[in-house]
């Protein structure tokens, strides 16, 4: 039983070895990035199988990103390699402790060349979840149609979608961006936004009223991140759950944050979908998020279950 599966671009990475401003560094570390691929590495070392769907260029970037999700036990058989279009590549400014600046490299890359006709029943066999994020509508002129075929395709097969917003506005229009992500919401279960992304969508708005006109799209379960505050979430016809942040002693980078929340929330959400605990789902998201801001990188440092259960009991003490 494949338990969740994620599609969407992954980049290769170059940082800075050197903590000071990009213009001035002329050494990099090279590593690999992206919202679903960060997403199905935290599954995959909390214990749960996970497939990654996605386009990369036939080079040698395309080479070092299947490498390395295969080598964190994620499934990357139905991952097309195009000998037309390249790997993206990314660089990521981090002379500054928290909220690094990112330049994309995307445009015309193998994923942005996306079309509905690509989906293949295939990729849902046997699974349980498959989450998304509006990045992939982003990429192309083809790649928001193709993202909601995924999802209906995916719910013709039985499996409950989870989508996160994951708004990148170096990538497109804000107005069309809104648009494109709220025709996208009636067609997922689970929603994933940030506050500020919420209100993005929603207008300035409580996080009780966000979640209230989200549900009435057609969702069934809403988990928003509060940042520090924790999240709140809300299933139809249940009370809502408020879960407090954990505190930690300094942010190092924040990049990831998001993927990590939605790790543990699927975790949990995975092992009985119909009938999982919001309120353990939402924590475990919170907990996966606080640990993963204490380190750099996208997924380096997200944790294997036996550190989530040390740092637990660490807690408790």
């Amino acid at each position: 039983m494949m338990g969740i599966v994620t599609i969407g671009e992954t980049m290769v990475l170059f940082q800075p070895i050197e903590e000071k401003p990009l213009k001035y560094n002329s050494l990099f570390t090279k590593s690999i990035g992206g919202a679903e691929s960060n997403v199905a590495i935290g599954l995959s070392r909390l214990g749960k199988k996970t497939r990654w769907v996605s386009r990369l260029g036939n080079d040698p970037f395309g080479d070092l990103i299947i490498s390395t999700l295969a080598g964190e036990n994620v499934d990357t058989s139905f991952v097309v390699r195009d000998d037309a279009y390249p790997t993206s590549i990314y660089f990521k400014d981090i002379y500054r402790i928290g909220e690094p600046c990112v330049y994309y490299y995307r445009k015309g890359s193998a994923s942005s060349a996306w079309k509905p006709e690509h989906v293949d029943k295939r990729w849902f066999a046997n699974a349980r979840i498959l989450h998304m994020t509006g990045i992939t509508p982003a990429l192309g002129e083809a790649t928001l149609e193709f993202t909601m075929e995924c999802m209906k395709m995916a719910k013709l097969m039985g499996l409950t979608v989870s989508f996160d917003p994951n708004i990148r506005f170096k990538l497109w229009d804000e107005q069309y961006a809104k648009q494109a992500l709220l025709s996208l919401i009636p067609h997922c279960d689970i929603f994933l936004p940030g506050i500020k992304e919420a209100q993005f969508l929603f207008g300035e708005k409580s996080h009780e009223e966000l979640a209230k006109e989200i549900l009435e799209l057609g969702p069934h379960t809403v988990a928003i991140k509060l940042g520090s505050d924790g999240a709140y979430g809300v299933r139809k016809n249940e009370e809502p759950v408020m879960v407090p942040g954990f505190k930690v002693e300094k942010v190092l980078d924040s990049v990831g944050a998001g993927d990590a929340f939605a790790s543990g929330f699927l975790a949990i959400a995975s092992d009985d979908i119909h009938h999982f605990s919001l309120e353990k789902a939402m924590e475990m998201g919170n907990k996966m998020g606080s640990i993963v801001i204490q380190g750099k990188g996208d997924w380096e440092v997200l944790p294997y279950l036996e550190e989530v259960i040390a740092d637990t009991n660490s807690r408790t003490r």
